[in-house]
């Protein structure tokens, strides 16, 4: 967000600085219809390049919020998986033991 609005900043202060390098001695009173059509042309620019942006940053922050979930889901199932593993190994080492204390002849 920060980006977008020095982009436009830095392109509101060129189209300043080239409009009062064309005119000659412009007033206020000169505003007139041309002036007044190219100001909503340019806001209209910045909706739309505004809005595309946007669209573009939200996707990003959805594909990464997306990720923190499933990494968050895989953290979770190797913590349940080494528990089952924990287990067994447990299991085995009861079975050993009472198969080395209850030798079969």
């Amino acid at each position: 967000m920060k980006g977008l609005s020095l982009t436009g900043l830095v392109l509101l202060a060129i189209s300043i600085l080239l409009f009062y390098l064309t005119t000659n001695g412009f007033t206020a009173k000169e505003i007139g219809l041309p002036h007044i059509m190219g100001i909503m042309g340019g806001i209209g620019i910045g909706l739309i390049i505004g809005g595309m942006v946007g669209y573009i940053s939200k996707g990003s922050a959805m594909k990464a919020e997306q990720k923190k979930k499933e990494f968050k889901q895989l953290q979770k199932d190797k913590v349940e998986l080494e528990k089952k593993a924990a287990e067994i190994a447990k299991r085995e080492t009861e079975i050993q033991s009472q198969q080395n204390q209850n030798p079969q002849i």
